[in-house]
């Protein structure tokens, strides 16, 4: 069973393990069965051009799924933002999108513009929440203080065992304001998940070894290493329904600290 974690200071659950869709080529049955094991949160955007499949994807259970979509750094001027959000929800089949996020950071556009379109949005009732990604702890903070409204309740950020930048300020930040982290690409690209493609040996061996101790994959036990952060969620793709499944049973159990503390040293 995949554990659930608060968005934000929001009250809403979602779970740890959700289901990412950059470069998605798996069709509709490796995302159903990811929402049938628990996995209801989808993240999307304007930009991977899956909205279309997520859609179809949650056809017919739109209440019991979480979406997560952004719009492109492309698009964030203020009428920009306010046409980017209806071709998505035309896209996803729906009338409100869970949680809407920046893709990029845009220093050619005030980011006040951009975050005072993205409040229209929710006083419209077409977004529920709002969030960023790829946003540095500096862009993060301006962010933030130009909003009138409403908080920003996450940040979709590159995090795994090999690209943990986001310890140095960034991730102890968005846990002392309650602001979640959505983890992307947290398998690095596969490197986590095949030995082969790994060039750290003495990092992989310890991998290996907490595997073995836990009788789970490599790829299982680099997802519970991310989600055993507080305010982390991680957000692998996949276009099987085999690894999908693979991957959410990366959930409902921990990495002892022993384990984690190992794992931490070795990928420092």
């Amino acid at each position: 069973m995949i554990e659930l974690k608060q968005l934000g200071n929001t009250g809403v659950m979602v779970p740890e393990i959700g289901l990412g869709t950059w470069k998605y080529r798996g069709g509709v049955e490796p995302l159903r069965r990811g929402l049938a094991l628990g996995a209801y949160l989808i993240d999307t955007a304007e930009i991977y051009r899956t909205e279309n499949v997520v859609g179809q994807a949650i056809q017919g259970m739109r209440d019991r799924v979480f979406i997560a979509t952004k719009v492109s750094g492309e698009h964030l001027r203020h009428d920009q933002v306010l046409r980017a959000v209806d071709a998505s929800l035309r896209l996803l089949g729906t009338e409100v999108i869970d949680l809407y996020q920046i893709h990029w950071p845009n220093s050619r556009v005030p980011i006040k513009e951009t975050m005072q379109a993205m409040e229209t949005l929710v006083d419209r009732g077409q977004v529920r929440y709002i969030g960023v990604s790829n946003f540095s702890l500096r862009e993060l903070r301006a962010a933030r203080e130009v909003m009138n409204k409403y908080p920003i309740v996450a940040n979709q950020v590159l995090y795994n065992l090999n690209r943990r930048e986001i310890e140095r300020d960034l991730l102890p930040y968005c846990q002392e304001h309650h602001i979640t982290i959505l983890a992307y690409t947290p398998l690095d690209d596969g490197r986590l998940a095949t030995p082969s493609r790994f060039r750290r040996q003495q990092s992989m061996r310890v991998l290996e070894q907490v595997a073995a101790e836990t009788h789970k994959t490599l790829a299982q036990v680099a997802l519970n290493w991310c989600t055993a952060r507080p305010n982390v969620i991680a957000i692998p793709k996949s276009d099987s329904v085999e690894r999908t499944v693979e991957n959410c049973q990366a959930s409902g159990w921990r990495l002892t600290p022993a384990q984690l503390q190992r794992l931490d040293e070795a990928f420092a």
